[in-house]
């Protein structure tokens, strides 16, 4: 363990990592249940895509654990999920077997992106304030999607309130959210995962936490068949590129998914693993001076890339860097084997769905909340004062809360960035990646409002 792990190097221990690993798996097992659930709507066998999430998910962090030896989970990435299907399929009527085509070829290209280092010099390109701005608007994201999952924020009126506490969802999330706040002040360890089993334990009771309803394993692995490579048959690769009158389409399209991909990523590494110290500036000194996979950013990175198309072979939209993975992190994960411990989780779960499933939001929203509030300590490191680096910081660490995307809050950062730096004569400081970026990112703007 110590051999393959280093856990002594990385100051960290068995016990810390396994409730590292089982602190992220339940903080993200909802995607088990909820990404079936949203491709089943563009006409995917449910239980297919039941698996083949648990299957991308297990093989992309098992490959993430081994190979980089970072605490990173991945799976189906949520967001790409729902363009898959109300963009891809519905807007565009695109069949379900193109728009995994789609997914793959996205894969495909990140593998080259990641292979030709392009991925990391963006990276490098970055200036530190906005690194940490991203840092600490991945913060606001995280708690932001606790809050939203117990839908304690309103949106029904048309402006956001606060809605009556006369559900039991609400009255389980305060008291979850009061217990992970007084354990962690406490500097209790284990302190996230358990608040997140005694919360899920006073919601019997309560009538929260029961078990789900799903079918059974076997009639999952019957409908595997229905995804499984169907990407290679007549109905996938071939027939998005029969009509040449589409294939603009097609390009645009695949292109939005990249570029979404590659920057829900990038900022995921930059807001969890610079503060923690997994991704350290020595690492980034041997990740610029390297030139096959010898730093941990890189074979994270390569990581990330393949699993994607894997996903798309097995039947499922973008498999990404989960970001809930910062709530590991925060219990003391640093090294591969937290991501392991989330694999076997995954693997397990495909036979033990219903327990998983019994866990409600209400207990884990708590500690998404927990770990956003930590990761807002690196906005001190910016000068609020000097608005040159106050307005990129603001709109990437605000933005992608508001827009409920990491990569369009690393959009609007890029974008006014820029724009501070020519105002104030000082274009030169910006990095030519950094330009080539923003004018993707203005690209597909422009592109998804021609769609």
């Amino acid at each position: 363990m110590e051999t393959l792990f280093k856990l002594k190097q990385h100051g960290t221990k068995v016990s810390t990592e396994l409730i590292a690993g089982l602190t992220t798996f339940f903080a993200m097992a909802y995607i088990i249940a909820v990404n079936p659930a949203i491709l089943s709507q563009s006409g995917m066998p449910w239980g297919a895509v039941f698996l083949a999430t648990i299957i991308a998910s297990v093989i992309g962090t098992l490959v993430m654990g081994l190979f980089a030896n970072v605490p990173y989970a991945q799976a189906p990435g949520m967001g790409l999920n729902a363009f898959f299907v109300f963009t891809v399929c519905f807007t565009l009527k695109f069949t379900w077997q193109q728009a995994l085509s789609m997914v793959f070829l996205c894969g495909l290209i990140n593998i080259l992106v990641t292979v030709t280092k392009v991925r990391k010099h963006i990276i490098r390109a970055i200036p530190r304030g906005l690194q940490n701005a991203i840092s600490g608007g991945i913060g606001i994201f995280i708690a932001y999607i606790g809050l939203l999952n117990v839908g304690i924020i309103n949106f029904g009126a048309g402006v956001p309130s606060i809605p009556s506490f006369n559900h039991a969802t609400l009255w389980l999330f305060l008291i979850g959210l009061v217990l992970v706040i007084m354990l962690s002040v406490m500097k209790v360890k284990g302190a996230i995962l358990l608040s997140i089993i005694i919360t899920a334990l006073i919601g019997i009771p309560m009538g929260l936490t029961k078990m789900g309803s799903t079918i059974s394993f076997s009639e999952a692995a019957s409908q595997l068949p229905q995804t499984f490579g169907v990407i290679f048959t007549s109905v996938g690769l071939p027939s998005l590129f029969s009509d040449l009158g589409r294939l603009p389409l097609v390009l645009m399209t695949i292109f939005a998914f990249s570029l979404t991909d590659t920057f829900d990523t990038i900022g995921t590494f930059i807001g969890t693993g610079r503060r923690s110290g997994i991704f350290s500036e020595a690492d980034e000194k041997a990740m610029a001076e390297s030139r096959g996979f010898s730093s941990k950013m890189d074979k994270a990175l390569f990581s990330d890339a393949i699993a994607t198309s894997v996903g798309a072979v097995f039947g499922t939209s973008n498999t990404t860097t989960y970001v809930e993975s910062a709530a590991g992190i925060g219990a003391g994960g640093r090294t591969g084997l937290t991501s392991v411990v989330v694999a076997l989780l995954f693997a397990a779960s495909a036979f033990l769905a219903t327990f998983v499933s019994a866990i409600p939001s209400a207990a884990t929203a708590p500690a998404l909340v927990m770990v956003g509030i930590m990761m807002l300590a690196s906005f001190r490191e910016i000068d609020w004062t000097n608005l040159e680096d106050a307005v990129p910081a603001f709109f990437a660490g605000v933005f992608m809360a508001l827009c409920y995307s990491i990569s369009y809050g690393i959009a609007f950062g890029f974008f006014f960035y820029c724009i501070v730096k020519v105002f104030t004569g000082k274009y030169k400081e910006v990095h030519p990646i950094l330009w080539v970026s923003t004018g993707l990112f203005i690209l597909n703007f422009v592109l998804m409002a021609v769609l």
